[in-house]
């Protein structure tokens, strides 16, 4: 059998590390408080995939002429929570804090309490839970 490539990572490009690590530890992932001032900080999630983040410094160091992506959000993150309240909750919490929220959270037709917001870097970031019944 070839051998097939899988993914390991994703990769995102921020701005101003320190803002943006500070959103993700709100939504509970274990960054390590030293990395807010590195120009690479990456984590290992359950099951194995890497979440990693760059600064436009980093990236540009071997891509002179990357720019930011233009138009409409083509990637989501979405963080699953224990329940609707949750999802409610962290939604307000976040928006009170300063972060941009895009869509208030709402019961979706596939089921799913919902909500989407954005990262300091406008990267679309869901919230979401099984509604009951």
């Amino acid at each position: 059998m070839t051998p097939q490539p899988r993914i390991d990572l994703i990769g995102l490009v921020v701005s101003d590390m320190a803002a943006s690590l500070a959103f993700y530890r709100r939504l509970g992932l274990d960054v390590p408080a030293e990395a807010d001032g590195a120009p690479h900080a990456e984590i290992t999630l359950p099951g194995g995939l890497r979440l990693a983040w760059d600064t436009v410094e980093t990236i540009r160091s071997f891509d002179p002429d990357w720019t930011a992506p233009v138009g409409g959000h083509r990637t989501a993150l979405a963080f699953v929570c224990s329940g609707p309240a949750e999802v409610d909750e962290m939604y307000a919490a976040l928006v009170a804090e300063g972060h941009a929220g895009h869509k208030a959270p709402w019961d979706a037709v596939w089921g799913m309490r919902y909500a989407v917001l954005h990262d300091p870097d406008g990267n679309a970031v869901d919230l979401f839970a099984a509604l009951p019944g």
